[in-house]
C-alpha cells in the first residue's frame, strides 16, 4: 500500500483510537484521562492528542514539561497533567501554558507555592499518594499514614495552589493472581482511606484518580471520578481483546531484495542460520536501530500477504532477512507487517521476554508514521531532530 516510501513506517489508525476511546468511554461512565507520554507510547502525541481532544476526552497525561509544551505549541488546549518532575523555576511555564502539576512531597510544593506567590497566580496540582508503588508520592502505608495526612492538609492549604486531584498508581492492578489481587485491594484501601482523612480537614478533591489499565478491565471499584488507562486506549495486550479493542499501530516494511542461496549457506552476522535447503531469502529494510529487537534473530516471523515468513539470522542495524522459500508469490515490493492487526504484538513481546509498551515506545524516531482516518490517509510525520 505504501511501497513508494521505500522503506519502513508506523501506521497509525486514527479510526481504531476513536473506537477504542468510545468503547472505554461507554464502559466507565466517568472522566476519562488519555496518557500520551513518551510520544503516546510511539504512535505521536500531536496527532493522538488532538484526536482525543476532538473526541472529548477531560484530561491529558504527560511524562515532562517539555512534552507538555509540545502539546501547548501545537493547539492542543485541553487540561494537561504532567505525572513526572517539573523543578519549580519553571512554574511560570506551567502557569502560563495553564498545566497542571503532579505534587509528590511537601518540600516540592513549598517550592511550587513559592514560585507562584511571587507571580501572584495559582498553580493547579494534582496530589500523588504512594500506596504500594514505591515510586512517587507521599508514602501511604500505616508507619506514615499520620503524617502523611497531615502533610497534604498543609499542602492543601497552601493559598496559591489549587489541589485539584489526588491520585495513586497500582502495582499489580492487570495481574490475576490472589496475592496481586489483595495487594491491589490493599492499595485502594490506602488511597481512599487517605482522602478521606485529608478531607476531614475541609479540603475537597475534585479528581480522583487511580485507574490504569488493569484496573479499567478490572477494577470496577477504582473507577472513582476518572480513569486513565495507557496501552489499553492503543488496543494492546489480553485485556483490549476481551474488550474488543483495535490495534492502533501497525509497523510494517517492504521486501527490498529477493536472493537465492544454496543448502549450507549461512545468514547474517554470527552464522547463526545455515540454510538445510536451497532457500530464498528475502532481505527487508528494518533493524533494530527502527525498533526491531535483535533478541528475535531467528525467531520471530513477519507476516507477508501469503503468510508468515521466518527470520533467518541475527537482525542487523537497518535490515533483516526473511525465509520467502515456501512463498513464491511474495517479491520485491510487497509489504510485511511486523505486529498489528495480522501480526499479533503481545506474542512480540512474549518472544522478545517485554511488554507491548516497549515494542510501541522502542519504534525509532527515522521510522515514518503514516496517519489514517478510515482508511484514508491524512498526515505523514517523520521526527528526525
Amino acid at each position: 500500500m505504501y511501497t513508494d516510501l521505500k522503506r519502513t513506517w508506523a501506521e497509525i489508525d486514527l479510526s481504531a483510537l476513536e473506537h477504542n476511546y468510545k468503547t472505554l468511554k461507554k464502559r466507565v461512565q466517568t472522566r476519562f484521562l488519555g496518557v500520551v507520554k513518551a510520544d503516546a507510547y510511539g504512535h505521536g502525541a500531536v496527532e493522538v492528542s488532538r484526536r482525543l481532544q476532538e473526541l472529548g476526552v477531560d484530561y491529558l497525561a504527560v511524562s515532562s514539561l517539555d512534552e507538555a509544551r509540545e502539546l501547548r505549541y501545537n493547539g492542543i488546549y485541553c487540561p494537561i497533567l504532567i505525572l513526572g518532575h517539573t523543578p519549580a523555576n519553571q512554574v511560570p511555564m506551567l502557569i502560563a501554558n495553564n498545566i497542571t502539576q503532579a505534587v509528590s512531597s511537601e518540600q516540592a510544593a513549598r517550592d511550587y507555592e513559592q514560585q507562584a506567590a511571587r507571580l501572584g497566580a495559582t498553580l493547579k496540582v494534582h496530589i500523588k499518594l504512594d500506596t504500594g508503588m514505591s515510586r512517587l508520592g507521599f508514602v501511604c502505608a500505616d508507619d506514615a499514614f499520620d503524617e502523611t495526612v497531615a502533610a497534604v492538609r498543609r499542602v492543601c492549604a497552601m493559598p496559591h495552589l489549587d489541589a485539584e486531584g489526588v491520585f495513586t498508581h497500582f502495582a499489580v492492578s492487570d495481574e490475576e493472581d490472589e496475592a496481586s489481587r489483595e495487594y491491589t485491594e490493599l492499595q485502594l484501601r490506602r488511597f481512599r482511606k487517605a482522602i478521606v482523612a485529608v478531607e476531614s480537614g475541609g479540603h475537597r478533591f475534585r479528581l480522583r484518580h487511580c485507574s490504569n489499565t488493569g484496573a479499567v478491565a478490572r477494577w470496577r471499584s477504582a473507577w472513582m471520578d476518572m480513569v486513565r488507562p495507557g496501552l489499553l486506549l492503543y488496543g494492546y495486550g489480553p485485556y483490549a481483546k476481551e474488550l474488543g479493542l483495535k490495534p492502533v499501530m501497525r509497523l510494517k516494511s517492504v521486501v527490498g531484495a529477493v536472493k537465492h542461496y544454496a543448502a549450507g549457506t549461512t545468514v547474517s552476522y554470527g552464522r547463526l542460520y545455515e540454510a538445510e535447503r536451497d532457500v530464498r531469502i528475502g532481505v527487508i529494510p528494518i533493524g533494530y536501530a527502527d525498533g526491531l529487537f535483535r533478541v528475535l534473530s531467528n525467531r520471530y516471523s513477519v507476516v507477508t500477504k501469503d503468510g508468515p515468513a521466518p527470520i533467518r539470522g541475527r537482525i542487523c542495524m537497518d535490515m533483516c532477512m526473511i525465509d520467502l522459500t515456501d512463498l513464491p508469490g511474495v517479491g520485491v515490493g510487497d509489504e510485511v507487517e511486523l505486529f498489528g492487526e495480522r501480526a499479533d504484538i503481545d506474542a512480540m513481546a512474549e518472544m522478545a521476554s517485554t511488554i507491548p509498551y516497549e515494542l510501541t515506545c522502542a519504534v525509532s524516531r527515522r521510522v515514518l508514521r503514516v496517519y489514517l482516518q478510515d482508511g484514508e490517509i491524512v498526515g505523514r510525520k517523520l521526527k528526525m531532530n
